[in-house]
């Protein structure tokens, strides 16, 4: 564990444990500030014996690379979207489908309940532990020359998406040309036309500065794909129940602070690319949701097509309430 568990010095004792974070986005980012007030909780319910060190903007590489450096014990905790987890995890990709929450409300009781605590707990085979998810919004199309009104407006366009085959697909069923690009590339390649867009949500398209070369911001929200904090399970097992405890209730109390520290940004994010001149709007999202109907049912009979019908399943309270 010493190349997990960096120990402490000065006031601290040498049995004190420090978890290397990583983590590829900016400090202003809700994420880093979650993360950070994580590793407070952390040091309160253990009494100063525990904390988080948190490396951002990439320092120790790629979501990817991060998730192997887990796998084999070089790295303790990392902040990675579940989209870039279907390698790793095959029950992620459900949520990297279009469309499958009705509202933020539904995403939330499916994250939090039955659902999306066995899809957490799959990361087991993958020598990770899930801890938790983190908010992402949803996400939507940014372009540099035109704007996005309805799928149609994709076709022909090479759309930067994630590494992950159900994105790259999503893409392709709108008549896109779906192009990975790892995220600190992704500015340089929208400034030399390599790929005429992308998609991502407010906060990411603003602190990325991306909006200052694709100005054309269409809210469509085909995917609320959530960020997922994983856990070495070399490193979790090896702790102690009690430490195990106080890092999950450090979790839990960073997942509520995220939530509202991320609504908070989204709208600072739509103001300030607004301000900036950025045009955003609003499209009628039914011939989105017409187009993937046969993405969807291409999952019939699959592990994937079963997590679906699950999820559509879940009722949530205001839905209850409605009868």
């Amino acid at each position: 564990m010493s190349t997990l568990l960096l120990s402490s010095c000065g006031g601290q004792s040498k049995n004190d444990l420090v978890l290397r974070v990583g983590h590829t986005l900016d400090t202003k980012h809700a994420v880093h500030k979650s993360l950070a007030f994580m590793s407070e909780r952390l040091t309160h319910y253990s009494n100063g014996t525990m904390s988080l060190k948190l490396y951002p903007n990439g320092q120790l590489g790629s979501e990817r690379e991060m998730v192997e450096l887990l796998q084999i014990g070089s790295l303790a905790i990392t902040k990675v979207s579940a989209a870039a987890m279907e390698g790793f995890v095959p029950e992620m990709k459900v949520y990297s489908l279009p469309y499958i929450f009705r509202s933020r409300e539904h995403r939330w009781q499916v994250l939090q309940g039955s659902v999306g605590k066995n899809i957490l707990a799959a990361t087991g085979k993958a020598k990770l532990a899930g801890l938790g998810y983190f908010d992402a919004g949803s996400r939507s199309f940014y372009t540099c020359k035109n704007m996005v009104n309805v799928p149609t407006d994709i076709v022909g366009k090479k759309i930067r998406v994630m590494s992950s085959q159900t994105a790259i697909k999503m893409v392709q069923t709108f008549g896109g040309a779906a192009t990975p690009i790892a995220w600190g590339e992704l500015y340089a390649a929208l400034q030399q036309g390599v790929v005429d867009g992308a998609e991502n949500n407010p906060p990411s398209y603003y602190l990325s500065r991306h909006y200052e070369i694709c100005p054309y911001y269409s809210l469509n929200e085909h995917t609320s794909v959530p960020d997922v904090i994983i856990a070495s399970k070399h490193i979790f097992d090896a702790l102690s129940t009690v430490q195990q405890e106080w890092l999950t209730l450090a979790m839990n109390d960073a997942v509520e602070f995220q939530k509202s520290l991320w609504l908070t940004a989204e709208e600072g994010a739509l103001a300030a690319v607004k301000a900036a001149g950025v045009k955003v709007i609003y499209p009628d999202k039914t011939a989105f949701f017409e187009a993937v109907v046969p993405f969807h049912s291409s999952y019939e009979n699959t592990e994937i097509g079963r997590l679906l019908k699950q999820i559509k399943q879940v009722t949530t309270i205001s839905e209850s309430d409605d009868g």
